[in-house]
């Protein structure tokens, strides 16, 4: 049975208080996890300790953060800090994000994303063992750090998220589960099997990867709002984050939509944008609409075989109550 859990929101929410609200929610619930993703709003780890602190049962994690603005050590340490506050309950994801976010808001140069993603689960393994790490890899060179604290006694999993066929397999090779966006059923089956041959090639158990979906959705009884609300977000994203969307999008056989998107976009032309959406490609990637609607959606992800957890995201035009209700009508105890 594919568990469920919830990617929360992207865009920027009143406080703290109010993101550790929607994780408490989640776990009245029964939702799996509480994924945050770390954007340009507050950072992950603060807001992690605190839905640790509010929370007794849910998993937590980011989704992701990002292999350029932390070092890997430093987030070895914030995996063990965020373990302790747990309870035992965290589980780290990372992924190089992209240049439109590390070049243009970190100010780093983004070169060599896939060693560097490799560098980093190694390093964090290492930092999270209590042994000393003495690494020599071809973009780090590390010796002598040791936490000075006990490791933790929980091993913490490290995810590794990604789009294109060569991060997909590296996740599947070296990490302990892949994080997936914006797919739909058939594009991620071509991946899922992307996953499979690095799990192959690095000899790995398909039961010691767990496969976390991230779906955009929106459940609310103004089925046309949310469909709109979704078709924003979808909008924002394949026109504001860079290329990595819009490629992908073209990978799954939408590279015409996705290059007319961005292309309105670029024009500032956001109602065209939006037009360029169709009720196709809005229902292949996401699930939104009426309740009903929404949970028949959400169901074609869930029944794909290699699926392990799908993560109920949320448009980043929703208000709270928008937020709340979806999480409502899509929860596991529904």
């Amino acid at each position: 049975m594919t568990d469920r859990s919830l990617h929360l929101p992207v865009a920027a929410q009143p406080s703290v208080d109010s993101i550790v609200d929607l994780a408490k929610r989640g776990e009245e619930h029964g939702y799996e996890y509480a994924w945050l993703p770390e954007t340009w709003g507050r950072d992950a780890p603060t807001v992690l300790t605190n839905i640790a602190r509010e929370t007794e049962t849910i998993g937590l994690g980011p989704s992701i953060v990002n292999v350029y603005s932390r070092s890997p050590a430093l987030l070895g340490q914030t995996a063990a800090t965020l373990q302790e506050v747990s309870d035992g309950r965290f589980r780290m994801g990372i992924a190089p994000s992209g240049p439109a976010v590390i070049e243009g808001w970190h100010g780093a140069d983004f070169d060599r994303p896939l060693r560097r993603t490799r560098e980093y689960v190694d390093i964090i393994r290492e930092v999270l063992s209590g042994e000393t790490v003495n690494y020599d890899g071809d973009i780090f060179s590390l010796s002598g750090f040791r936490l000075r604290c006990d490791p933790p006694e929980e091993p913490v999993p490290v995810d590794a998220a990604g789009m294109g066929p060569k991060s997909v397999e590296l996740a599947g090779r070296f990490a302990d589960g892949w994080h997936a966006i914006i797919f739909t059923p058939d594009g991620l089956e071509e991946r899922l099997e992307d996953l499979r041959r690095g799990m192959e090639l690095g000899d790995r158990d398909p039961d010691d990867v767990r496969v976390t979906f991230s779906v955009t959705a929106c459940a609310l009884e103004d089925g046309e709002r949310a469909r709109e609300l979704a078709r924003e977000h979808m909008a924002f994203y394949v026109g504001a984050m860079g290329t990595y969307y819009r490629e992908s999008l073209s990978r799954q056989g939408y590279e015409e939509e996705a290059h007319e998107i961005a292309a309105a976009w670029a024009s500032g032309d956001r109602e065209e944008a939006l037009d360029c959406i169709s009720d196709e490609l809005l229902d292949a990637t996401g699930a939104a609409g009426t309740p009903e609607r929404a949970r028949e959606e959400l169901q074609k992800f869930a029944e794909i075989d290699g699926v392990d957890d799908i993560a109920v995201g949320f448009p980043r035009g929703a208000t709270t109550e928008e937020i709340e209700s979806t999480i409502d009508a899509l929860a596991p105890d529904n």
